[in-house]
């Protein structure tokens, strides 16, 4: 009996060392090295520069907070982040002025596509046009499986709870 209680505590530890070997840094995957770069990038820009219309006067000292989600990237065989080129994701970003709570926030929302060539990487987020409709000028700029996902999907439950409490910190709340 406490040769199975001894094994059972083993088969647990060496379950616990390899999660902790995953979450150590360097040995990320790609698709998390990208989605923290992406994360990053939008976070370090101004609204400006992410080519949002509309978006709003803002405090100069507001922080903006993202969330993302990684739809693909190009090219598809990379592996590494510095062979990725573009990477096409959905990003909700909120300005956070101090004491101002997400419900009033000035968000920046929507399919995004970073080219990686640049440092920093540029941001083109997805807009109509008088001439264009959102839905056309989103096939134009995505490869189909992504235009597909980003017409169907945004944040993961987890991310959007990520964002939240890291915008409530960073608003003071």
């Amino acid at each position: 009996m406490r040769t199975r209680y001894i094994g059972a505590a083993v088969a647990l530890l060496t379950a616990a060392a390899g999660a902790v070997a995953l979450t150590r840094p360097g040995t990320s995957s790609l698709q998390d090295q990208i989605m923290t770069r992406m994360r990053t990038s939008l976070e370090q820009s101004s609204p400006e520069q992410h080519q949002h219309a509309g978006h709003g006067a803002q405090a100069a000292d507001a922080a903006v907070i993202c969330g993302v989600r990684v739809y693909g990237y190009e090219p598809a065989e990379a592996g590494t982040l510095t062979d990725v080129t573009a990477v096409y994701g959905f990003h909700l970003c909120g300005v956070a002025e101090q004491q101002r709570p997400w419900d009033v926030a000035v968000k920046l929302a929507g399919p995004v596509i970073l080219d990686m060539s640049s440092d920093p990487p540029g941001i083109q987020v997805v807009e109509a046009t008088a001439e264009v409709k959102y839905v056309d000028r989103l096939r134009q700029m995505f490869p189909s499986p992504y235009a597909e996902m980003a017409l169907k999907e945004a944040l993961s439950t987890e991310e959007m709870a990520d964002l939240r409490g890291r915008y409530d910190a960073a608003a003071g709340l």
